[in-house]
């Protein structure tokens, strides 16, 4: 071996060689997404969004069965029904009702509910009962409770003027029960019988006493907003079907 050899120094093998520390320069951006959220690990779902919770309204109507011919047979009766078109164009029978406004008390709110919706005018004798439900309608949950009353009519004429109504009609009371869309109107119908009975063998004293009702001091929130027809249509125009009064 030369002496140049022997002065070089010789190189390890296999020695473990430094790693070198990237230079930020060096490294591609990312792309900016506008969030600092790590990115998914690959195949693993993505949690779902939490939907927004609807918003939960109350709001309390009032309204009646109007009946004529109270003190004759019962062949002769007849109640004032309101008939709404569904979506499909069907025509469902109810009764009329509506919201109770600031300062009014639910009879008196059945009282005017009645003869905006029909045209007649009537006078509350007695209690139906009340009728609870849930329906959703631009995002909100609304809890509706409607209260009825049995009316003694007082006079007017059918109308249906109001915007919400397509027919009005007088319905003989042994059809009412047949006529009525919905199964909860239909049980206030048969409680409605009973009470025209007591009132025809024992007269007005003997029907029970009306429930306790204060004025509303608050507006609530509505369902939907009246509005009016029109001016095409011609106001006051009398619809109906079967006999009047």
């Amino acid at each position: 071996m030369s002496e140049g050899e022997q002065a070089k120094p010789r190189r390890r093998r296999n020695r473990r060689r430094r790693r070198r520390v990237a230079d930020p320069a060096d490294t591609p951006a990312r792309a900016n997404t506008g969030s600092t959220a790590p990115d998914a690990a690959p195949g693993k779902p993505r949690p779902r969004r939490r939907p927004d919770r609807l918003r939960t309204v109350h709001e309390t109507s009032a309204g009646g069965l109007v009946v004529t011919g109270l003190d004759g047979p019962r062949e002769a009766q007849r109640a004032a029904l309101i008939g709404r078109l569904d979506r499909r164009g069907r025509m469902l029978w109810s009764l009329p009702k509506g919201h109770i406004e600031v300062g009014e008390t639910a009879e008196q709110t059945a009282i005017r509910e009645v003869a905006e919706e029909t045209g007649i005018h009537g006078r509350v004798l007695a209690a139906l009962g009340r009728i609870d439900y849930w329906f959703v309608t631009e995002g909100r949950r609304v809890h509706k409770t409607v209260h009825h009353y049995l009316l003694r009519f007082s006079g007017g004429q059918l109308s249906d003027a109001d915007v919400e109504v397509a027919e009005v009609a007088w319905v003989p009371i042994p059809e009412l029960r047949s006529r009525l869309a919905y199964a909860d109107e239909r049980r206030l119908a048969d409680v409605a019988d009973e009470l025209i009975v007591t009132l025809q063998s024992e007269g007005p004293d003997a029907l029970p006493p009306l429930p306790p009702s204060t004025p509303r001091r608050r507006p609530q929130t509505h369902s939907h907003a009246r509005s009016h027809r029109p001016d095409n249509r011609t106001p006051g125009r009398k619809n109906g079907r079967g006999p009047g009064p």
